[in-house]
């Protein structure tokens, strides 16, 4: 009891202290002027520059609240080329894996190709391995790729010799658009078989080697990834890796035949990585392709 009571009377006397101290301080302060105004100034600095702080930070919200709503555009995802490779048959889905980590682009925008290869190549009556092949060679899946002489897109399509094609897609600037450079190359290729009277020779046509006696190995590179993808489409495993073969033995490819059966379930693919793609070895020739 007695400890306690102590307690409460040093507690008592050290308050006191505390509040003499702050009543001495006050009078110091009030009693110095050039003190006052020390502390008025510091104190003053202080909330100007919390005052400053809030503004700029509400500032930069409001500039970044106003950009995002100037740029932003809810139905942008109706322009983009991509599709869902869940909704892709069981043979498109592989073909698309497989695809995508070959060339290290993402399966997404592939899918939309390979579904597209598909609808095209049974209304031209080519196959859609081969439309995804030619593809593979001249760009490696690059929309924007362009070659030295004009050839540009996926399909590498001379856009200036065929523009004729690019009027029903609102004209020669849908040569960038990977839907509209699939469908016109799809219809160059048609030609170039129907031309050669072959498959291996209507690529020559399409390669602009036509009046040459060698197409630097396009043909084969071509008629290689196919194979590729046929077999993917077969269902046997086939590496990412694997090479571009210098020559293919020939096989059924009539350009006639229509594209493979499908069974409408996806299926997971296993690749690894890329191979870039090659473009053609003979640009002075491939101005001189008629449609």
């Amino acid at each position: 009891m007695d400890t306690w009571q102590g307690l409460v009377v040093v507690s008592h006397h050290a308050l006191l202290l505390v509040g003499l101290a702050a009543a001495g301080l006050v009078v110091f302060v009030a009693s110095r002027a050039d003190v006052r105004d020390q502390i008025e100034t510091q104190t003053l600095g202080w909330l100007q520059a919390r005052e400053q702080a809030r503004v700029q930070q509400d500032t930069a919200s409001n500039f970044a609240a106003t950009l995002a709503n100037a740029l932003a555009e809810p139905l942008a995802s109706e322009r983009a080329t991509a599709a869902d490779p869940a909704e892709l048959s069981r043979q498109q889905a592989a073909v698309a894996y497989w695809l995508s980590r070959r060339y290290h682009v993402a399966p997404e925008p592939v899918s939309r190709l390979v579904q597209e290869a598909w609808s095209v190549g049974k209304q031209a009556h080519l196959e859609p391995t081969l439309i995804l092949a030619v593809m593979a060679i001249e760009s490696g899946f690059n929309p924007f790729a362009q070659s030295p002489v004009g050839a540009q897109g996926l399909m590498q399509v001379m856009t200036r010799v065929h523009d004729e094609k690019y009027e029903a897609f609102g004209g020669m600037r849908a040569a960038f658009d990977p839907v509209t450079n699939l469908r016109v190359g799809a219809q160059v290729l048609k030609e170039c078989i129907a031309k050669a009277g072959s498959l291996e020779m209507g690529l020559k046509y399409y390669v602009g080697a036509a009046n040459l006696e060698d197409d630097g190995g396009y043909a084969a590179k071509v008629l290689s990834e196919q194979a590729h993808l046929r077999d993917i489409v077969a269902g046997r495993a086939v590496p990412v890796n694997a090479p571009q073969l210098t020559a293919v033995q020939p096989q059924d490819r009539s350009p006639s035949r229509d594209a493979a059966a499908e069974v409408h379930q996806p299926a997971a693919v296993q690749p690894a990585a890329s191979s870039v793609a090659q473009l053609h070895a003979l640009p002075s020739q491939r101005l001189a392709l008629a449609p």
